[in-house]
């Protein structure tokens, strides 16, 4: 696990506060995910992608790989791998992490 000294704001998984993500990594609040709304992020950390695999989503079809803490393995969200819809293509490489599995810290 990555821990970062001083008082940058992050944004922590819910079970075990393992920092996941920076808030000047964020993108944009205003995603969904699998239980409700979610944030879209440049850089995630202290976590584990898992396998990639096709998706029809709200936006169109993309490759995906969920991604989990790495601490306690609760899926957070997922990685946009591969995005099959040109206007789509700014995700690829991107995290969603939904609202419900993190807190923010300072």
């Amino acid at each position: 696990m990555v821990e970062f000294p001083g008082h940058r704001p992050t944004f922590s998984c819910r079970n075990c506060r393992n920092p996941v993500a920076f808030w000047q990594d964020l993108i944009s609040k205003e995603f969904w995910g699998k239980s409700g709304r979610a944030y879209l992020f440049h850089h995630a950390m202290n976590i584990v992608v898992g396998e990639k695999e096709e998706k029809q989503l709200i936006t169109g079809l993309f490759t995906i790989a969920n991604i989990s803490c790495s601490n306690c393995g609760e899926v957070m969200g997922w990685k946009y791998v591969q995005a099959y819809e040109p206007r789509e293509r700014f995700k690829e490489g991107k995290f969603i992490i939904e609202r419900t599995k993190i807190i923010k810290e300072y």
